[in-house]
């Protein structure tokens, strides 16, 4: 005779309610309440949803607030016809708040109410708040000044045996993080300690290490004020603001199971790190007087590329930053909003919603935009669009991910834009990378070696049989005895790494009358390249090199970019 089991009967019976809970809802939404439905078990709750319903009206109401976008609240309703639904609705409404309300079922309201429970407790937890102090900040802010101060503060701490020392840590590594301009903070979890280390001008440097116990209420602490579950082993992203000075600093946190824990990853978004102006992104004079009459045309497009983290997004809002005026309607499609620019309409695509960046721009095309920006042109329809927005009368700036600026155009005819209305539309490609800037109070001259003098002889003569002019430059080739280079030596001023900020360099295509008469023939990258040299602009490891005898970055940082031995392998 079999056992009845019957804990496993009431775990199947309910699990099958809840899937006809949902299906019902489903049907719903579509015939009776013509609102789209969502399952908000699949879903991130923000925690700055939660704080505009409180907890009780949120379950008298049956109302479930999961986002939170500048003023736009989307918000899971079970009745939406209920009146004192209506009539609170209409009260956040009238507080200016555009509301985005959903059919879900009572499951998913349940994820939400939990949701407000873990907040709850998180704000009761005498260890520390949610909230990050702004003076606390600006005073550790004004302490460090090298990455030193950070871990001769955190070992201080670490050691302490009182409630607030998880909050203390916290607040140095943001404290940290901000006053050295880091990009990313990363605790990564090991056998019986997790390290910090900070990416600093594109490279991570070992901050120090906490012991097991401390990382994991480091972690957990991170995970409440990201709007995670608190629950190990799973992949999750959320993201948290610190407000400083008036300003949003945007912290986009990322977690992943690894073999000894969780690994955990803090984007800083920064305002202040995105307000480059042209002029300072490292621009040569005739590529920079070339993209600075290309910007202000009415109509046309403009491509960036290159590999993630080469600044192709500092580019791009520092074109829009120049070309913004009262006159001028701008509007931009991203991929998220990272930073926020005064006087420009920036939206955000969603998956969820099938608001694709070729979505976006047919909306923005009906707003009538003088300037697009388009994060990024990842599809055909996407480069389509593009291509034909710039030639009805609109300039598009957008990336594209190719190896160089020579890429940019056989890709767009693999995306399938047609070559005879591309002549037309592109304007120029720049392909850039981002190299280290050699810090100016300890770099240190030094001679080349017969190798390196090989690669730079070599590359400078070919520039200059090419018709470029290296002397424009100050750099005389007559002279290659002269030629020095600059190595990095550190100190107080620059951590002691020896190197402080990123410069870019950079190379471009201009669509002239050769290129446009080449592009209908599908052209390889290797054919446009050819073409491009006789434009007279620095390819990439050109421009690096010159940066290196100048003094502005090392040899080895261009290295490191770009291949300096390309096309020239049988000459050295």
């Amino acid at each position: 005779m079999s056992n009845f089991d019957e804990d496993n009967q009431l775990k199947l019976t309910s699990s099958l309610l809840e899937q006809e809970e949902e299906e019902l809802v489903k049907t719903l939404a579509q015939t009776k309440y013509n609102l789209p439905y969502i399952d908000l078990t699949k879903v991130m709750i923000d925690n700055s949803a939660l704080a505009i319903v409180p907890q009780a009206l949120s379950k008298t109401l049956g109302l479930g607030p999961f986002k939170l976008s500048g003023k736009e609240l989307s918000m899971g309703v079970q009745s939406p016809f209920r009146t004192e639904v209506s009539k609170y609705l209409e009260d956040l409404r009238k507080r200016g708040l555009t509301l985005d309300l959903y059919m879900v079922s009572s499951t998913s309201l349940k994820k939400v109410w939990d949701r407000y429970e873990e907040v709850s407790l998180a704000e009761r937890v005498k260890a520390g708040s949610l909230d990050i102090s702004p003076e606390t900040l600006k005073q550790k802010i004004q302490q460090i000044k090298v990455i030193q101060d950070v871990e001769s503060q955190i070992e201080k701490t670490k050691h302490e045996n009182n409630t607030h020392r998880i909050t203390k840590i916290l607040e140095t590594i943001f404290a940290g993080a901000i006053s050295l301009g880091v990009s990313d903070i990363h605790i990564e979890s090991e056998d019986t300690l997790a390290k910090i280390r900070f990416r600093l001008d594109g490279v991570l440097h070992t901050v120090t290490s906490l012991e097991e116990q401390t990382y994991w209420l480091i972690n957990s602490r991170i995970k409440l004020l990201s709007g995670m579950k608190l629950s190990r082993g799973r992949a999750q992203d959320g993201r948290f603001s610190i407000f400083l000075d008036g300003a949003e600093i945007s912290m986009r946190t990322s977690i992943m199971p690894s073999a000894f824990g969780e690994g955990i990853v803090m984007r800083i978004l920064n305002p202040k790190s995105i307000q480059v102006e042209l002029e300072d992104l490292g621009i040569e004079d005739r590529l920079f007087a070339i993209v600075g009459r290309e910007i202000k045309k009415p109509n046309g497009m403009i491509l960036v590329t290159g590999p993630t983290g080469s600044g192709k997004t500092t580019t791009l809002y520092s074109f829009l930053r120049r070309v913004k005026s009262e006159s001028n309607k701008i509007i931009t499609i991203e991929d998220p909003v990272e930073y926020h620019l005064d006087g420009i309409t920036q939206t955000q695509t969603n998956s969820e919603r099938e608001y694709t960046f070729a979505a976006g721009l047919r909306a923005a095309l009906r707003h009538d935009p003088d300037i697009m920006m388009v994060g990024e042109i990842r599809d055909a329809e996407t480069a389509t669009i593009a291509v034909e927005s710039s030639l009805t009368g609109h300039m598009v700036f957008s990336t594209l991910h190719t190896n160089n600026a020579a890429g940019v155009i056989p890709r767009l005819i693999d995306l399938k834009v047609n070559p005879k209305i591309l002549t037309s539309a592109l304007s120029m490609a720049i392909g850039q990378r981002l190299v280290r800037k050699l810090c100016p109070h300890c770099k240190q001259k030094r001679e080349l070696t017969d190798e390196e003098r090989k690669v730079v002889e070599t590359v400078l003569e070919n520039a200059q049989k090419a018709g470029k002019n290296i002397e424009a430059y100050d750099i005389d080739i007559q002279k290659k005895e002269s030629f020095v280079l600059y190595d990095s030596q550190g100190c107080v001023e620059c951590n002691g790494i020896g190197y402080k900020g990123r410069i870019g360099i950079f190379e471009a295509v201009l669509v002239d009358d050769t290129i446009q008469n080449l592009i209908p023939e599908k052209p390889s990258e290797a054919q446009i390249r050819k073409v491009a040299r006789t434009q007279g602009i620095l390819d990439m490891k050109e421009d690096g090199i010159i940066k290196a005898l100048k003094g502005v970055t090392t040899l080895q940082e261009v290295e490191h970019v770009v291949d300096i031995y390309e096309d020239m392998e049988y000459e050295i």
